[in-house]
């Protein structure tokens, strides 16, 4: 039997994904092919091997090149205060409700390098609500947690994240919450008092505490249907009475099996509120 190239490839993407679950126990068998093809073709471009498959030996028998992989394949793109006007809509929408709790807990899930996780940090500290508040920033990828709570990011994205900070509705000057060295910038770690950084996969662990709004941004693009079910369906059980669940602007809980047990808070910056 004769495969097309395109085949070929999508076989040798199954073995390398079971190589890596059995292997290391992480399970990308739920996530987007396309996703995980073009990560592994931008890793491949990276590397002196040609094919796919010639990663999966590599894998198995070399944990420090394995773990240049997993960060490729499971870091997600992300920025401080991304989606400006979603951050104005829950200091406007949202931190109104939180101020009516005595004490606030916050999920952010799947948070990648931090840089949301920080924005959240921010965000509660200029409404006065640091002192009873928790962040929970959770990932499945120990490395990416690591460089979370380093808390360091390259200083030429500032700029950026001023600007984003500033669209957003920031009270205070930006430069107040990090400062440099080299051609870095590091978070003041005043802001990470209030953060509990832990591992947590979605593909395969429980619900995650009585959450007052769970942050998940821009994750579930990766996910096939199935997997995204799930991940909502935990979402939900993991939320308090009426709380809160932001997810990514090109995501949406419509045609999800919790979709009626949501209303919508703000369509365009997909905001959702537990009936």
């Amino acid at each position: 039997m004769t495969l097309k190239k395109t085949e070929i490839e999508n076989l040798e993407i199954e073995l390398l994904i079971e190589a890596i679950f059995k292997r290391y126990g992480y399970d990308f068998r739920y996530y987007s092919r396309a996703s995980i093809k073009r990560r592994l073709k931008h890793f491949l471009s990276k590397t002196n091997l040609n094919r796919i498959a010639e990663l999966i030996p590599r894998v198995i028998h070399d944990k420090p090149f394995f773990d240049s992989l997993f960060f490729t394949i499971s870091i997600t793109v992300t920025e401080m205060f991304r989606d400006p006007f979603v951050y104005q809509t829950i200091r406007k929408k949202i931190i109104p409700f939180l101020k009516t709790y005595p004490f606030i807990k916050i999920w952010n899930s799947g948070c990648a390098t931090g840089e949301e996780v920080y924005s959240m940090a921010i965000l509660l500290k200029e409404e006065g609500l640091s002192e009873r508040s928790q962040i929970y920033a959770t990932d499945f990828n120990d490395l990416v947690l690591k460089k979370v709570k380093e808390g360091i990011y390259p200083i030429e994205n500032i700029k950026q994240y001023t600007a984003n900070y500033q669209k957003s509705g920031g009270k205070e000057s930006f430069s107040n919450y990090y400062h440099s060295k080299y051609d870095s910038a590091i978070m003041n770690r005043e802001l990470a008092k209030n953060i509990t950084f832990a591992n947590h996969n979605l593909t395969s662990d429980t619900v995650f505490g009585e959450m007052h709004l769970i942050m998940c941004r821009n994750v579930l693009i990766y996910f096939d249907k199935p997997l995204q079910d799930r991940a909502l369906k935990l979402f939900h059980d993991s939320l308090a009475s009426r709380g809160f669940l932001c997810l990514g602007t090109k995501e949406s809980l419509q045609f999800s099996k919790v979709s009626k047990r949501f209303v919508i808070m703000a369509r365009k910056e997909k905001i959702y509120q537990k009936r």
